[in-house]
């Protein structure tokens, strides 16, 4: 079968998840250097998304884990991540698909990441599906470079801002560059 073109798109999303991927193998190994700590927001609903029921009744689409002093067990192989937390004093093993990620923020550092969601990959696949807030890749490169700046904003903020923001947007690596 012949393809029509390169989907670069679908091709960032994926090194965009190996990023995640390798940071966690790194905090695996090493541990969490400094005061680095990751925000995790992902989709409860996905494909292979293990949580308990409490917690799928509490966040029935998309839910943020906080991965920074009281965390156990954290694996990670090449499709999804397992990780036990506590919440509310339950203990909660969780399996998190990478394709179920909608962002990972490194607060210490400035650092974030958004993914788009299958749905703004194939426009045309589930066009009837979109929800609230979603939309189409836009048909040129020139309209995905949409910056938006956490420089000089609170965890909680940051946080905020990218459980608010649509999926299609792309986050500048420049704005959590140090300078």
């Amino acid at each position: 079968m012949k393809i029509k073109s390169i989907e670069y798109n679908k091709l960032v999303q994926h090194a965009l998840r190996d990023v995640v991927r390798l940071a966690l193998e790194t905090t695996i190994e090493q541990g969490l250097p400094g005061e680095h700590h990751f925000f995790i927001t992902f989709y409860t609903q996905k494909p292979g998304v293990i949580i308990p029921e409490f917690l799928l009744e509490k966040y029935p689409e998309e839910m943020t884990i906080i991965l920074q002093h009281q965390f156990w067990d954290l694996k990670v192989n090449d499709h999804d991540f397992m990780v036990t937390l506590s919440f509310d004093n339950q203990i909660a093993e969780m399996t998190i698909p990478f394709s179920s990620l909608k962002a990972f923020i490194d607060p210490s550092v400035k650092f974030g990441l958004q993914f788009d969601t299958e749905e703004t990959l194939n426009p045309t696949k589930n066009n009837s599906t979109l929800g609230k807030g979603s939309r189409s890749i836009p048909n040129s490169p020139g309209q995905l470079n949409q910056e938006k700046s956490f420089e000089g904003k609170s965890e909680s903020a940051i946080d905020e801002d990218v459980t608010e923001r649509d999926s299609a947007e792309v986050v500048s690596l420049e704005t959590f560059r140090k300078k």
